[in-house]
């Protein structure tokens, strides 16, 4: 049997010393995130309308959930936008970052214009939107007639409403490109000082120099970019009111969660779609993982295998 050796009185204070330093992060993880989790799986198996004692029903809400309409609808919803923003913000935010790259005078202004936008209200941005894109008064539709053009009615139109709330998220793509920006200036130039010596092309130099160095930054940008827009909720509930309108083109299941959990007070039946969001954000987020090791290239792996 093995016996652990004492630690001595100084490694006792450090230990104490470590463990209160970090108190305060433990008690917030077990409190709000742990402790939540835990009551959200059991109020999952139950009927609790947020005023009377919950109810247990077993597995009733996951069947239920097979059956509901909008569930799919909103999953629809979701998948849809995922599908139109992240290539968006992975592309747009590569070539913003590579402007932002560049060494001419003033490059630290422009950086922080570009990135501005992404640090404002989701509301107030939100709001300023709902304003370019008023099918009458709308700054969009006015610049398009100027062209004879006659504009959608964007937010009003189910056709376009999604495409809307897609125009919207442009707006925060500065954040993604600071991250980008930091891989840029992370990759040594005399990689892509050699290149050019033994004549490589631009071109060239981004498809077999950068873009392999970079990847470690797409996947870290990738990763985030799909939990949050399965998370998708306050552009749409603004731009929205909370209804998921035109004909629910703009429900998206944390909307259709909200309207369960506090319009509906239907909690068990919402935490179950929070435990189904979890499971499908998990998975997704481990088939990216797992994906990682054909494309993701870390030089000091490498250099060492």
């Amino acid at each position: 049997m093995l016996h652990r050796p004492k630690l001595s009185p100084a490694a006792r204070r450090e230990a104490l010393t470590f463990y209160l330093c970090i108190s305060p992060w433990l008690i917030g993880v077990t409190v709000f995130v742990i402790g939540p989790m835990i009551a959200s799986l059991f109020l999952s198996f139950t009927d609790w309308d947020l005023f009377s004692a919950p109810v247990f029903s077993g597995a009733r809400n996951y069947q239920q959930l097979a059956q509901d309409p909008l569930i799919w609808q909103s999953l629809k919803v979701t998948i849809t936008y995922t599908a139109l923003y992240v290539p968006t913000e992975l592309i747009g935010g590569l070539l913003l970052a590579i402007l932002m790259n560049q060494q001419i005078r003033g490059i630290r202004f422009f950086r922080a214009v570009f990135y501005l936008p992404s640090v404002l209200s989701g509301v107030a941005y939100v709001i300023v939107w709902m304003w370019l894109l008023h099918p009458q008064a709308g700054l969009i539709n006015t610049v398009l007639r100027w062209f004879g053009i006659e504009g959608p009615r964007w937010l009003l139109d189910p056709r376009t409403a999604l495409i809307a709330l897609w125009m919207m998220s442009v707006w925060g793509l500065g954040r993604t490109a600071v991250i980008y920006l930091a891989g840029l200036q992370s990759i040594p130039r005399e990689l892509i000082e050699a290149a050019a010596i033994d004549g490589a092309t631009r071109l060239q130099i981004f498809r077999r120099v950068t873009v392999p160095l970079l990847s470690p930054t797409i996947f870290f940008n990738l990763v985030l970019s799909i939990i949050a827009t399965f998370q998708t909720f306050t552009s749409a509930f603004v731009a929205t009111g909370g209804t998921g309108s035109p004909l629910d083109s703009t429900l998206f299941f944390v909307m259709y969660l909200y309207r369960q959990a506090f319009v509906m007070n239907n909690m068990g039946y919402a935490s179950a779609m929070a435990w189904v969001l979890f499971l499908i954000i998990l998975l997704l987020t481990l088939l990216i993982v797992r994906s990682a090791r054909r494309w993701v290239y870390y030089e000091g792996a490498r250099s060492e295998a």
